[in-house]
């Protein structure tokens, strides 16, 4: 029903680099496997995970690339979604348990042919479609949990994947591409695994501690910043698309000022990521 850039789910991954080459970045991802992320200066992205088979399991984008036998891309209604794909799923059951959707949620997913297919919709373009993500049903149930396990691959797929998808809504938006910065990703990183570790959420650490007073701290030079916090979704996906639903949030993704980023993710102890995002321009 869908493919993004003339790719499906099931293709081979011989075919597929056969047709577009080697991606610019592979990071691990929540379903134990990675997304290969492709682009031309953001340009065309998506990104394409491969599973044990080296079948393709799963597909994003966020850009215009998506085909379909329903007539959906980016920029149509919901209310067309809605209407083309029927009701959405309210709970995924994996095994005896069953995960329950958020009731209020800028997103809807969908079974269709065998693939859970993820509609984002961005709220503040009267709730459009802004994106898709398709993962295989063997893909899905093969993770046990909504959340997957802490590991310091995931930790750094989860920065790499939000930075990549941060750049390609720039682009999107006719906007310069940002830089990465290690520097800040540690600034980062560090306000991400306190909040982690002492269970709270706030720019404002719990030692009063703004989020330009910790880059100050860090030796970090700027005339303009901004910080993004996202926290308990299930990927940098998500966590992205809800930033980009969250108007202050969106204003720092889109702020033409800007030159530098560093993302960094930390887990608590259930497994729950928190994401921090750090912009700046020096």
């Amino acid at each position: 029903m869908f493919s993004v850039y003339n790719i499906e789910i099931g293709d081979s991954k011989e075919a597929v680099e056969q047709q577009i080459g080697a991606p610019k970045r592979s990071t691990a991802n929540e379903y134990g496997t990675e997304w290969n992320a492709y682009h031309d200066s953001y340009q065309n992205f998506f990104m394409l995970a491969y599973d044990e088979n080296d079948k393709v399991a799963g597909l994003y984008t966020s850009q215009d690339l998506i085909t379909s036998t329903k007539d959906i891309k980016l920029g149509t209604p919901k209310e067309t979604v809605l209407a083309q794909l029927g009701e959405p799923l309210s709970q995924i059951r994996k095994g005896l348990v069953y995960f329950q959707f958020q009731e209020k949620r800028d997103y809807d997913v969908f079974l269709l042919d065998n693939n859970y297919v993820t509609i984002f919709y961005d709220i503040h373009k009267n709730n459009t479609v802004t994106s898709m993500q398709i993962i295989s049903k063997e893909l899905e149930q093969a993770k046990q949990d909504f959340y997957a396990a802490e590991s310091p691959q995931l930790r750094e797929g989860f920065e790499y994947q939000l930075f990549d998808l941060t750049n390609a809504t720039r682009v999107n938006h006719n906007l310069p591409i940002l830089t990465w910065d290690d520097q800040i990703k540690e600034t980062a990183r560090k306000h991400s695994l306190d909040m982690a570790e002492n269970n709270y959420f706030n720019h404002t650490n719990l030692e009063g501690q703004s989020p330009f007073d910790r880059m100050e701290e860090d030796a970090i030079s700027f005339t303009v910043a901004g910080e993004n916090l996202a926290s308990g979704q299930f990927s940098s996906i998500f966590a992205h698309e809800g930033l980009m639903n969250s108007l202050g949030h969106r204003e720092n993704i889109l702020k033409p000022e800007y030159e530098f980023l560093g993302v960094g993710v930390a887990f608590n102890p259930e497994a729950h990521p928190y994401y921090t995002e750090n912009f700046f321009t020096d």
